[in-house]
């Protein structure tokens, strides 16, 4: 997970399925703020379109797999919602109408099109474009 999702939801050592539930609820509840349709919230997470029930698990707190690469994928998505509350600190409505705002930093797509479109790639993209703005 990164530096910034830790500092803004503390440390969740991911090896305990209970922290898993719990991280399973908080990227659940950020989808909901960030009014993703769940098509795009399965690709976010890495998964089969077919896997719809697996996001009704999550709100309820089913464990998110143990894997890399779901552990990363939910770690460069808390830490783009931190960046993004640290960076509009006094506009949660931009914070969370951001990932759908068109971006020259994106050649004029939205976030949540480069996020789907290139994958974990398109994760790492968005964090770094964010982590970046903030070190200016």
């Amino acid at each position: 997970m990164t530096q910034a999702a830790l500092r803004e939801y503390g440390f969740v050592d991911p090896t305990t399925k209970e922290n898993r539930s719990k991280l399973a609820k908080m990227i659940m509840r950020l989808f909901e703020h960030w009014d993703i349709p769940v098509a795009d919230q399965l690709e976010l997470l890495g998964q089969s379109p077919k896997s719809r029930n697996l996001l009704g698990k999550y709100r309820k707190g089913e464990p998110l797999p143990a894997g890399r690469d779901s552990m990363d994928r939910v770690g460069y998505l808390l830490s783009i919602h931190s960046s993004l509350q640290t960076l509009f600190p006094e506009n949660p409505n931009l914070v969370y109408k951001w990932p759908h705002v068109r971006n020259q930093a994106f050649a004029g797509r939205t976030p949540l099109e480069v996020m789907k479109e290139e994958g974990h790639l398109g994760l790492i993209k968005v964090a770094w474009h964010l982590q970046t703005r903030l070190s200016r």
